[in-house]
C-alpha cells in the first residue's frame, strides 16, 4: 500500500468518525428543543415559530453557502466554522429558554447547517470520486445514524436524570471530538481533480447558475424536496410536544427512543440504498422512501398511546435513509462534473428550508386551533403529494455510463 493510499484510508476512517460526531451534535436540535421549550410553557405555535426562525435562516443561507464551499480550497475550514457555530447555539439554549437566546441559537444553527452539509459532501466527493459516491454516501449515512442513535440515548438519559437543559451542554461537549476527527482528514484531492471517470471542470468551465436553474432534473427534485420536508419536518416535533403535554414520567426517554429507532433503521439500510440506487436508478428508491411519509403521519394521527410512537418511527428511518443518501447523490448526477456540486446541494437545501419552514409554522398553527390530529392529516396530504411528484414528474438522473463502468469494475474476472 502506497503512502498516498494509506493517507486516503486514514482520511476515510476519519470521515466516518466525523459523520458520527456531527450527527451526535445535530441530534440535540429538533425534538429535544420542542420538549425543552414545552416544559417551559411554550405553546406549539411559539415552538413552531422558534424552529421556523432556524429554518428560515438556513433557507436564506443555503445557496450562498453552497457557492462559498465550491469556491473555497479548504473545505475543512468551512466545516470547522460550522461546528463552532453549533457549539455556540447549544450553549445559548442551555443558558436560558427565553425568547432572545432561543432565537439567537436557531439563527446560529441555521447559518452553520448551510455550510456543514455541503462541506462534508465535498470531502466525500473529493476522497472517492463520482463513481463510488453512492457507496460512500451510504457509509456516511450509516455512521451518522449510529451517531444520532448513541447521542439520542445519552441525551435522553441526561434529560431524564439531570434536566432538559443538560441535553444542550452535552451537545456542545460532543462537538469537540468532531473537530478532532475533522483535523485528521487530509485534503490531497480537494483542490485538485477528484478521482473518477468524469473529473470536475476547472473554475473557468463551471456551469452558470442560470444553466443549473434551467435543468429540469434539478427543478423537479427541488419541488420533491419541498414536499418531503413540508410533510416530514414538523412530524416528530409535533409528536414530542404532544407527549410532553400528556405524559409526566419518562418523557425524555420516549423522545430519545423516537430518535434511536429510526437511526437504527438508517444504519442498516443506508449502504443498501446507495448500492441499489446505483443498480436500479434513483426513482424507484425515491418512491420507496417517500411512500413512508403519508403512512407515518396517518399513524401518528390515529395513535393515542405515546409508547406506540416508537415503532411508528421505524417508517422515519426508511424515509431518512433514502433522502439522506439520495439528495447529495442526485446533486452529483446533476452538477457533480460541472463544478457546481455544492451549489446544487445548496439549492436543494433551500428547497428543504422552504418545506421545513412551512411545515413547522403550518403544523403548529393548525395544532393550536384544530388539534394535533388535523395537523397530522395535513402533513399526510403533503407526503402523498411528494409521492405523486416523484412518480409522475421526476426524471431518472443516474448516469448510465458510470453505472455500467462500476458494474464492469465490480464484476468477477
Amino acid at each position: 500500500m502506497t503512502m498516498r493510499s494509506m493517507a486516503t484510508a486514514r482520511s476515510l476512517r476519519a470521515l466516518d468518525w466525523l459523520n458520527f460526531f456531527v450527527a451526535n451534535v445535530q441530534t440535540g436540535f429538533g425534538p429535544f428543543i420542542a420538549s425543552y421549550l414545552a416544559s417551559h410553557k411554550w405553546t406549539q405555535g411559539e415552538i413552531g415559530l422558534a424552529l421556523s426562525v432556524g429554518t428560515i435562516t438556513a433557507m436564506l443561507s443555503q445557496v450562498p453557502g453552497g457557492a462559498a464551499v465550491d469556491a473555497l480550497r479548504n473545505k475543512k475550514a468551512a466545516a470547522a466554522w460550522a461546528i463552532g457555530a453549533i457549539i455556540i447555539s447549544a450553549m445559548l439554549l442551555a443558558l436560558s429558554p427565553t425568547v432572545a437566546p432561543v432565537m439567537a441559537a436557531e439563527i446560529f444553527h441555521g447559518f452553520a447547517s448551510c455550510m456543514l452539509v455541503p462541506a462534508m459532501a465535498a470531502l466525500s466527493l473529493a476522497l472517492v470520486g463520482r463513481m463510488d459516491l453512492g457507496d460512500r454516501l451510504g457509509r456516511n449515512a450509516r455512521w451518522a445514524s449510529i451517531g444520532s442513535a448513541v447521542a439520542a440515548g445519552l441525551m435522553g438519559l441526561f434529560g431524564e436524570y439531570f434536566s432538559p437543559r443538560a441535553v444542550f451542554w452535552l451537545t456542545a461537549g460532543l462537538a469537540l471530538p468532531a473537530l478532532v476527527a475533522l483535523s485528521m482528514i487530509e485534503q490531497p484531492g480537494l483542490a485538485a481533480t477528484p478521482r473518477g471517470p468524469k473529473p470536475a471542470r476547472t473554475p473557468e468551465q463551471r456551469e452558470t447558475l442560470r444553466a443549473l436553474l434551467r435543468d429540469r432534473r434539478m427543478l423537479t427534485f427541488a419541488a420533491c424536496v419541498v414536499l418531503f420536508h413540508l410533510s416530514n419536518a414538523a412530524m416528530l416535533n409535533l409528536a414530542a410536544g404532544e407527549v410532553t403535554a400528556g405524559m409526566g414520567d419518562n418523557v425524555q426517554l420516549v423522545i430519545a427512543a423516537c430518535i434511536i429507532v429510526p437511526q437504527a433503521i438508517v444504519a442498516l439500510m443506508s449502504p443498501w440504498v446507495g448500492r441499489t440506487a446505483q443498480r436500479w436508478g434513483r426513482r424507484p428508491v425515491l418512491i420507496l422512501g417517500f411512500c413512508a411519509l403519508p403512512v407515518r403521519a396517518l399513524l401518528f394521527a390515529a395513535v393515542g398511546n405515546p409508547y406506540f410512537l416508537v415503532p411508528v418511527q421505524m417508517l422515519d428511518g426508511l424515509s431518512a435513509a433514502v433522502f439522506g443518501v439520495m439528495l447529495p447523490l442526485i446533486a452529483a448526477d446533476v452538477a457533480g462534473g460541472k463544478g457546481r456540486y455544492n451549489l446544487c446541494i445548496g439549492l436543494f437545501g433551500l428547497a428543504a428550508g422552504i418545506g421545513a419552514t412551512l411545515s413547522t409554522a403550518i403544523a403548529g398553527f393548525i395544532a393550536d386551533r384544530l388539534g394535533n390530529t388535523v395537523s397530522f392529516v395535513v402533513l399526510a396530504a403533503a407526503g402523498a403529494a411528494a409521492v405523486l411528484m416523484v412518480w409522475f414528474a421526476m426524471p431518472e438522473t443516474r448516469d448510465d455510463a458510470l453505472a455500467e463502468e462500476q458494474e464492469s469494475r465490480s464484476a468477477p474476472t
